[in-house]
């Protein structure tokens, strides 16, 4: 892909560029640029008041610019004059540290300097309800077992479609699309990658389905739990290993087709999963999701016990084929570049320190969970997360001091805010003690 955006603009035939960023809780930031203006903005930045946006940062400080990377541009294909474009940011002409797409490539850089590559994919769930967000946007799409409901699916086949079309267009690979388990809940599968190409396209994604959704009448919500009494929105992630052409995760001769090393990996995981639940769960209605009683279909499809497994989905972590392992922990919240970031650093933890991931469970942990024995539980909530992030030595190390104490402080004012609302609950529950 040629550099010069002004270029590109010409041949394309893009009017305007947006030059985004996503701050540290995910919410995608941007600036809308005239193609005439986008040659100045391309060397210099667009910008932006770093504390008008959930970045640790105060209205003294200086502008923060982000400098587009041409690599990531996308054409929207519902409105093909505007080209999209992820951003780097910088603050006094140095990379800020804290930023998720900068802490990403870090570690991916990190990894490189040891002769490693991630490769990830990711499932992304997402409700698609009405405009005022009270219900599903389908009241036929009421089945107890609504997974893979050929006709609910196809009642959104406008919507579904058009989706996938763009997403073919721009050489994703989508290769299914189906109904999940809750009643008005779809996922949409592409092509793994790099980790850093994976995290931009999910960002996008998540616009993309917004977009797409309003464009129909309706509203796409990528909300953890949405309905108390329905599944909730995961966002796993399929992970593997590389060096050059090689899976390094892959062994014929290891156990499931997973090699020491992917053993290993998975056993820094283990050892920061906790830590790692803030980052991939960062909401209070995240928790809503992995300690769920059985919902409506029968399972919630979401783990709370730190295990991993064969081809078993009822556990943290599931091995499904030879070189690969799927990280089911994520849900919708999860900042597309913080995830990876934060899986990336544990694992890495993991292979450098020979963790052991210990044996893995064959069992069913919604029915037989309760007789396990030592197995670490994950976080009741997102304050006991932040705990566990602010002790991780591990994560604090990788992803560093601003990204991890920024996050800190915001999620714990954002803590704060919600334990001092009132809800009704308190008032049905306790008005008359």
């Amino acid at each position: 892909m040629a550099n010069d955006l002004a270029k590109v603009a010409k041949d394309r035939g893009i009017k305007y560029f947006l030059i985004s960023y996503v701050d540290l809780f995910g919410s995608l930031r941007a600036k809308l640029v005239p193609a005439q203006a986008i040659g100045e903005m391309q060397k210099a930045g667009a910008g932006f008041a770093g504390f008008a946006t959930w970045l640790d940062m105060t209205p003294a400080d200086p502008d923060l610019f982000a400098v587009p990377d041409p690599l990531s541009l996308i054409q929207l294909p519902w409105k093909p004059e505007i080209g999209w474009l992820a951003s780097d940011l910088v603050m006094n002409d140095e990379l800020v540290p804290q930023a998720p797409r900068n802490v990403l490539k870090n570690t991916m850089m990190g990894a490189d300097s040891i002769g490693y590559q991630m490769k990830t994919g990711v499932e992304c769930e997402y409700f698609l309800i009405t405009p005022d967000g009270s219900g599903i946007s389908d009241a036929a799409d009421n089945a107890t077992k609504p997974c893979y409901d050929q006709s609910a699916l196809m009642r959104r086949f406008d919507v579904i479609s058009e989706i996938s079309d763009a997403m073919l267009a721009l050489g994703w690979g989508c290769y299914q699309n189906d109904h999940e388990d809750a009643n008005g809940q779809f996922e949409m599968n592409w092509s793994y990658d790099d980790a850093l190409i994976t995290a931009d396209r999910h960002v996008f994604f998540k616009y993309m389905v917004k977009s797409i959704a309003e464009k129909h009448g309706l509203r796409a919500t990528f909300m953890p739990k949405p309905f108390i009494d329905l599944t909730g929105s995961g966002c796993h992630m399929h992970t593997s290993l590389w060096q050059g052409e090689d899976n390094v995760f892959a062994d014929p001769n290891g156990e499931l087709g997973l090699s020491q090393l992917g053993y290993h990996f998975i056993g820094g995981l283990i050892h920061s999963a906790d830590a790692i639940c803030a980052i991939t769960n960062p909401t209070v209605n995240s928790y809503k999701r992995i300690n769920a009683p059985r919902t409506v279909s029968g399972a919630t499809w979401a783990p709370n016990t730190v295990t991993y497994t064969g081809n078993n989905r009822t556990h943290m972590i599931r091995i499904p084929d030879a070189g690969r392992f799927e990280f089911r922990l994520a849900d919708g919240a999860a900042n597309p570049y913080l995830l990876p970031a934060a899986v990336l650093a544990a694992g890495l933890d993991g292979v450098q320190n020979q963790r052991d991931p210990g044996k893995r469970l064959d069992i069913n942990m919604y029915t037989d969970g309760h007789r396990v024995r030592g197995a670490k539980r994950l976080p009741l909530n997102l304050l006991d997360a932040l705990r566990a992030l602010s002790r991780s030595n591990v994560l604090r190390a990788a992803l560093g001091a601003p990204l991890v104490d920024g996050f800190l402080k915001l999620k714990g004012e954002e803590w704060n805010a919600y334990a001092r609302h009132l809800t009704q609950w308190e008032r049905d529950n306790t008005l008359d003690i």
